[in-house]
């Protein structure tokens, strides 16, 4: 007896499913030899104390995490010197993004961002139904505020600011943000993406928590997932006057920061003063690879995140392969450029060797 061919489903995707573009991952290697370069990870793996409090944690695998994650938001809010009604945790930063565009656009609203910027941004704002509004970067790969700001209208709802920019890589400065958001209507929501600040070094570095307290429609995201090493366990968070958090809270998932993942920020923030040593680290091999891409001849642009970027054009496909070739697995934008990730000295010299061939 044989069976009936299964029938496709007659089901209907929102039109807006099958336009945008899938996020695409950071490769990941196959042969364990490979150096994974393409996902911005922090290359240590976790401090023996937030590995210990993460073991310890799990007994408790069958009950549900706090919801509000109480303690971190308590914890977080001490840090950040404001209330604990004000900090709102989720599932990595990109989630609280995607709480923040729910709270405040409708369909058809604007959402301003940067272009190229983080990948994730179109993608989060046609599932809201919302229309993106990209700004070009300049030729150094920065936020053109000027021309953002005059992107702005009656329909705009949320204003993205990514500093470090990801994949570009530079940061902004704090007196630039705050002549932009004194231009930015006070009904409009600014996002002041921050998931690479604690690896900038630049003068006048942008202070997120001044413009919050001059501008009550801002709202500063930040992750565990950077320095702090924590990326498996997808822990970020939004800052915000109380009343902005409450609507972010509304939408935000249920029960979606996980024990573990509670367990272990807060065990990162005891060990802060060891996770920054390991960050300075890191800044100081890439700004040493920086350095010799410039020596090479590569325009590279103020890199103030974990990685640089390479403006490779046409290039880029056949150089990425090329890399991988070599055990070197970078993230490639068709047409655009390599974000390489700054990793072990050991990769780190490895892609420098590669670049000055490409050269």
């Amino acid at each position: 007896m044989t069976s009936a061919a299964p029938q496709p489903a007659s089901v209907r995707f929102r039109a807006v499913v099958d336009r945008i573009p899938a996020y695409v991952p950071g490769a990941r290697a196959a042969d364990p030899a490979a150096h994974k370069l393409s996902s911005n990870e922090n290359p240590y793996p976790p401090l023996p104390s937030v590995r210990a409090a993460v073991e310890q944690a799990a007994a408790q695998l069958h009950r549900y995490p706090d919801m509000f994650a109480t303690e971190l938001g308590e914890a977080l809010a001490a840090r950040h010197g404001v209330e604990a009604s004000s900090v709102v945790a989720g599932t990595g930063s990109v989630a609280v993004l995607g709480h923040v565009l729910q709270a405040f656009c409708d369909t058809g609203d604007e959402v301003v961002h940067a272009w190229r910027s983080f990948e994730a941004y179109p993608i989060l704002v046609q599932l809201q139904g919302a229309v993106g509004v990209p700004v070009p970067v300049d030729a150094a790969g920065r936020h053109d505020l000027a021309a953002m700001a005059a992107a702005v209208t009656e329909r705009t709802r949320v204003v993205l600011l990514c500093s470090p920019n990801n994949p570009t890589g530079p940061a902004l400065a704090h007196a630039e943000v705050m002549t932009f958001l004194a231009q930015v209507p006070p009904d409009v929501v600014v996002v002041l993406d921050e998931a690479y600040v604690e690896f900038v070094r630049r003068p006048d570095p942008l202070d997120s928590a001044a413009a919050l307290a001059a501008h009550p429609n801002v709202v500063v995201l930040r992750t565990f997932s950077k320095a702090y090493g924590l990326a498996a366990l997808r822990v970020g968070y939004a800052v915000a006057r109380p009343e902005v958090a409450r609507g972010i809270r509304t939408a935000a998932t249920p029960f979606g920061v996980n024990h573990l993942a509670q367990v272990a920020a807060l065990a990162s923030l005891a060990a802060e003063a060891e996770l920054l040593d390991r960050v300075a680290a890191i800044v100081a091999e890439r700004d040493r690879v920086r350095a010799a891409l410039l020596d090479q001849g590569w325009d590279v642009p103020d890199a103030q995140g974990n990685f640089v970027w390479l403006a490779t054009g046409d290039r880029t496909a056949a150089l990425a392969v090329d890399a991988a070739a070599q055990g070197l697995l970078l993230r490639p934008f068709a047409g655009e450029g390599l974000r390489v990730t700054i990793g072990e000295p050991a990769a780190n010299d490895r892609l420098v060797e590669a670049a000055a061939a490409w050269r």
